[in-house]
C-alpha cells in the first residue's frame, strides 16, 4: 500500500514545491513508484515536472470539484516511474465550491484510496494556506513533511500549522503523523543558517530530518527548464542532497 505524504508550510518561498518535485524526482531514481499531487493553484509543481497546465483536460481540480477519477487526471513525467495529477488555476475556487459539499474535508482522501495501492509513494504539495484544500491535503495524508526555510522568520507561523494538524487528527485523521521536519536553504557559513537549524532540533529533536537540503542555483534553475535538478545537474549539491532525502525516507518504516 502506498503511503500519502503532504508536505505543507502555509508561509511561501520555503522550498516545499522544490521539495515535492526533487523529492518525487529522487524517490522513483531509487525504483519507487510516485505520484505528485499538485494541490497548489500556482500549479509550479506541474510546470516543473513538465507539464503545460493550458493543454490538460483533467487536473485536481476536476477530481475535487467535478467527480473525475484521479486515474483521469494521472499524467506521466520525463522520469520513469514518476507521474503527476497537475494544478490549475481553476483550483481558487474549488474551496468556496466545496463548502456546501458532503464530507467536504474527505473528499481528496475518498478519491486518492481508488490508486493509493498503484504507487510506493503519493506526494501532495499543498498551497501556502491553511483552507479546505490543504485540510483535505492533510486529510488524505498520513504523514506530513513540514520544510522550514533557514531564515529569520522561519519559525513563525509553525505553531499555527502544528495547531492545524492537531485539530485534523483528534476530528479527521486520527492517523496522521509529522514525518518530519525539513530544513531548507542551508548555508553553514551563515551564522543564522546554524541558530535556525539548531532552534529547530533543540524544539523537534528527532523529527528533524538529518539531511538538510543547502542553497543551491542548480535547484532554482532546473524549474525553468521543467525537469527536477537530478536531470538539470545529478552532480550539484541539491540534487545530492534531494537523493539522501530520499534515502533516509526509505529506510523508514512506514
Amino acid at each position: 500500500m502506498g503511503k500519502i505524504i503532504a508536505l505543507a508550510n502555509q508561509k511561501g518561498g520555503v522550498g516545499k514545491t522544490t521539495t515535492a518535485i526533487n523529492l518525487a524526482a529522487s524517490l522513483a531514481t531509487l525504483g519507487k513508484k510516485v505520484l505528485v499531487i499538485d494541490a497548489d493553484p500556482q500549479a509550479n509543481a506541474s510546470s516543473g515536472l513538465g507539464i503545460d497546465i493550458r493543454q490538460i483536460k483533467n487536473s485536481i481540480y476536476e477530481c475535487l470539484i467535478s467527480g473525475s477519477t484521479p486515474q483521469d487526471g494521472i499524467h506521466n513525467t520525463c522520469i520513469e516511474g514518476l507521474d503527476i495529477i497537475p494544478s490549475h488555476i481553476d483550483l481558487v475556487g474549488a474551496e468556496i465550491e466545496m463548502l456546501d459539499m458532503p464530507n467536504r474535508e474527505n473528499i481528496m482522501k475518498k478519491s486518492l484510496a481508488t490508486i493509493k495501492d498503484a504507487y510506493d509513494y503519493l506526494l501532495i504539495d499543498c498551497s501556502p494556506s491553511l483552507g479546505l484544500i490543504t485540510v483535505n491535503s492533510l486529510t488524505a495524508a498520513d504523514s506530513v513533511i513540514i520544510p522550514v526555510q533557514c531564515e529569520y522568520f522561519a519559525l513563525e507561523g509553525i505553531s499555527k500549522l502544528l495547531n492545524t494538524i492537531k485539530i485534523i487528527k483528534s476530528k479527521l485523521n486520527p492517523t496522521l503523523d509529522i514525518e518530519g521536519f525539513l530544513l531548507t536553504m542551508y548555508n553553514s557559513r551563515l551564522r543564522l543558517s546554524n541558530q535556525i537549524y539548531n532552534e529547530v532540533k533543540k524544539h523537534f529533536r528527532e523529527l528533524v530530518f538529518n539531511t538538510v537540503i543547502q542553497r543551491n542555483i542548480r535547484l532554482g534553475e532546473a524549474p525553468s527548464m521543467g525537469i527536477p535538478v537530478i536531470l538539470y545537474d545529478a552532480d550539484s549539491i541539491g540534487a545530492k542532497n534531494y537523493l539522501a532525502l530520499a534515502e533516509e525516507i526509505t529506510q523508514r518504516k512506514n
